[in-house]
């Protein structure tokens, strides 16, 4: 078995296909009126026909998931960000751990939690161990 796609519910599929797309790089590979596959597995499904289907409503920020996304040039990503949407909500500004990676977290336009970290660095010890 395996895991084919990640599925989250947008309220405009136009606006979240552009904001993946801006951010991101993340193309459409196929749209199916109100159900969009993007690269990288993403699937953006349209509230209504989601809410319709589950017969529940749909909790924007309830942060019980995330997407994660890594990015070397994190800073420049951010300042993307910031120019492209710049009303955006962030959980925490652009911050750097203890040991190095940094990472910002902020949801997209419909409370879907974001998190973009920088590439997990190998300490010392392992890049001279791997230069052996």
């Amino acid at each position: 078995m395996k895991l084919r796609n990640v599925l989250i519910v947008v309220k405009d599929i136009e606006k979240s296909k552009k904001f993946y797309h801006d951010l991101f790089g993340l193309d459409t590979i196929l749209d199916n009126d109100g159900n969009v596959i993007l690269t990288e597995g993403l699937v953006l499904q349209d509230e209504q026909i989601w809410k319709s289907f589950l017969e529940k409503e749909v909790i924007p920020e309830n942060n019980a998931c995330e997407l994660y996304f890594e990015e070397s040039d994190i800073e420049a990503f951010v300042e993307k960000l910031e120019k492209l949407y710049p009303d955006i909500k962030y959980v925490n500004q652009l911050m750097t751990y203890s040991w190095g990676q940094k990472v910002v977290r902020f949801y997209d336009l419909d409370g879907n939690l974001i998190e973009v970290r920088t590439l997990v660095q190998k300490n010392s010890e392992n890049n001279k161990d791997e230069n052996k």
